[in-house]
């Protein structure tokens, strides 16, 4: 373990970095710096030495070129322990750099920006850091890259109790980090750049993204956290996340027992379906699919009418709900076992009265819509959009001679949300109850349409007489429609499209009820 003399600091980002260099400097470490770090450093009362008295030369081009140098690459990449490394390095003058303190411009940030232009965008693609970033990596038995500030701590205290000096393990961890660091640079600009038209040629040229499946799958997703298993005791588990603090994936737990991998997927799920709405409104989920869902003028009244579609299979499930949560919804919810709660906030009361049941998981989210879906198949990936198509992306027909009622089409679009989330194939019944939207009965998961709408009428606790229907896909023939309007319904909203909808219009007009295609079909396949 050799002796850390002189380290190399360059950041965009400087949080920690002063109290760092201090300790670094405590140490007798020699501190190289550039542009605006330099200054942060000598501000903060510290000796450095400018980037351009190391390499003599200055840094120019606006920056572009200042580390990329013989004399920075060459005292990061020599191996000390091979001789003619040595005379090399000595030959031309180049000293020894034995730590490599560098994060890289703020790409991601600056593409993300509103009205950013191109020029802006190309100007954060950062060159000589993530050469250096590689060039210490590489050479990790000699110098230390460091590339988080998470780290500055731990490895101060290591020097200061080891003469100056870290450890083998140290440095191979720590080049292990940085190459996932420019792995991750990487991919968010080819992922970035790849969304862009081509350039006009000027400056000005605003950044505009399109909407493109990516050529190459790139992910860069940190780990987040292990979990204890994965849907089943012998599948292992772990959460990674986007880098952001929003979705489920960077939720804070306010209390509670450790996630599951089932909890995640039911909250992210409840979360999506719940947010749907624009009025208060919860939605109970079990197993991905909805088994009580409704809307309210509160939270409380949201949740009860929610409850009461099936209050059986409630028992153990989770809850998302679109609101903060006040203490009359917490004793409402309270009174039921539940295995996790999302919302995006719960007020100090809420939290004081789930505080009793120890195990049960508050989740406060920010909220993050899902841009794409990924599905593993035997030897590839399968990638889409995420399915954000709504009622305000269609026109809605009515086909049938009968018009549905006011309080009909209420229920007959929240029937239709509701129903985007249930497992194919899938019949929602639905009702209005003071103004607002309740589920009664969901058939969920069947692999025959009329048996969804005959196991979706069979969960019904609450009368079916009156309700409405939603079907995630179009009725193939009309015994699924039938099977929805002896059961009780008075009007069905569905996507339309079969070869036979005249004939199942002509068997709604029958039987005396209103029907409505959206054009748009909602498979939900897991």
């Amino acid at each position: 373990m050799g002796k850390i003399t002189r380290a190399l600091l360059s950041v965009t980002d400087k949080t920690g970095l002063l109290d760092f260099a201090k300790r670094l400097d405590a140490q007798g470490v020699e501190l190289v710096s550039t542009g605006g770090t330099a200054k942060m450093l000598r501000d903060g009362g510290l000796a450095v030495r400018d980037i351009s008295d190391l390499t003599g030369f200055p840094e120019m081009l606006d920056g572009r070129v200042k580390t990329l140098h013989p004399k920075v690459h060459g005292g990061i990449l020599h191996i000390r322990s091979n001789a003619e490394h040595v005379a090399a390095v000595n030959e031309h003058a180049i000293q020894p750099i034995d730590m490599v303190v560098v994060n890289l411009y703020a790409f991601e940030k600056t593409a993300s920006k509103p009205g950013v232009k191109l020029a802006e965008i190309v100007e954060n693609i950062d060159i000589g850091g993530p050469s250096m970033v590689r060039s210490a990596a590489k050479n990790y038995q000699d110098v230390a890259i460091v590339t988080d500030a998470a780290d500055y701590t731990a490895i101060a205290d290591e020097m200061e109790a080891n003469g100056g000096s870290l450890s083998l393990a140290t440095k191979w961890r720590l080049a292990k980090a940085a190459f996932a660091t420019t792995a991750a640079y990487d991919t968010a600009i080819a992922n970035a750049l790849e969304k862009l038209p081509e350039p006009d040629g000027t400056h000005e040229q605003p950044a505009t993204f399109g909407d493109v499946l990516p050529k190459s799958l790139r992910l860069n997703l940190p780990l987040k956290g292990t979990l204890r298993y994965g849907e089943n005791p012998h599948q292992k588990a772990a959460v990674y996340t986007d880098g952001t603090d929003k979705g489920i994936a960077n939720a804070k737990q306010l209390q509670g027992k450790e996630l599951s991998f089932n909890n995640l997927v039911d909250l992210d799920a409840c979360w999506d379906l719940a947010s749907e709405f624009t009025e208060p409104a919860v939605a109970i989920i079990k197993h991905t699919n909805p088994c009580g869902v409704a809307t309210g003028d509160t939270v409380a009244d949201a949740y009860r009418n929610a409850l009461a579609a099936d209050p059986i299979s409630a028992f153990g499930g989770v809850i998302g709900i679109n609101r903060e949560v006040g203490a009359d919804a917490a004793e409402e919810i309270a009174k039921l076992f539940v295995e996790a709660i999302v919302a995006p906030k719960f007020t100090a009361e809420a939290v004081e009265v789930f505080a009793k049941k120890k195990n049960l998981r508050l989740i406060e989210i920010d909220p993050a819509p899902a841009k794409i879906a990924l599905k593993q198949i035997s030897g590839g990936m399968l990638l889409q959009d995420a399915d954000r198509g709504s009622l305000a992306d269609v026109e809605l027909k009515v086909v049938t001679k009968r018009q549905p009622t006011p309080e009909e089409l209420t229920a007959l679009k929240f029937a239709w949300t509701v129903c985007k989330y249930v497992k194919s194939n899938a019949i929602v019944y639905a009702r209005t109850h003071e103004r607002h939207g309740q589920s009664v009965g969901i058939g969920a998961g069947q692999m025959s349409r009329v048996d969804a709408a005959k196991f979706g009428a069979q969960k019904a606790v609450l009368p079916l007489t009156g309700t409405v229907a939603a079907s995630d896909a179009f009725f193939p023939f009309p015994d699924g429609l039938e099977v929805v309007a002896h059961a009780g319904a008075t009007a069905i909203i569905q996507p339309g499209g079969s070869v036979r909808d005249n004939e199942v219009i002509e068997a709604a007009d029958k039987l005396g009820i209103a029907m409505i295609f959206t054009g748009m079909r909602h498979f939900r396949h897991g």
